[in-house]
């Protein structure tokens, strides 16, 4: 019984800790664009690595638990790195969106100009 009680409590721990880190240097970087007057919401390059890198980091702690046959926290940190994937994959389908549509828009633009100076 012992084991299961301290495999839940170092899972919660554990997960609390990789949500505050996580959630922490969000905040950090969004006041940093914020400070620079920034006014587009676009992410830095250090918040896509970070996204990127977190899961493998993620992953590699699950199975360093796995090993010590801690199975619960081991399973919270596979969840964890789902759960930083799923959020990279869906800026990075947002942002391939923003450059589809700015695409678009310059040769539409292109166009324009081309059918002005013909007639």
């Amino acid at each position: 019984m012992l084991p299961w009680v301290i495999d839940i409590f170092v899972a919660a721990w554990i997960t609390m800790l990789d949500v505050l880190v996580l959630a922490g240097y969000w905040l950090a970087e969004g006041i940093k664009q914020w400070a620079s007057e920034r006014r587009t919401l676009a992410p830095t390059a250090r918040l896509w690595l970070v996204l990127t890198i977190a899961p493998a980091g993620f992953a590699a702690v699950g199975f360093g638990f796995y090993r010590a046959d801690l199975l619960v926290t081991a399973t919270s940190q596979i969840v964890m790195a789902a759960a930083v994937l799923l959020v990279l994959l869906l800026g990075l389908g947002t942002e391939c969106a923003r450059w589809v549509a700015r695409g678009a828009e310059r040769h539409r633009l292109r166009r324009e100009r081309r059918r002005l100076r013909s007639s």
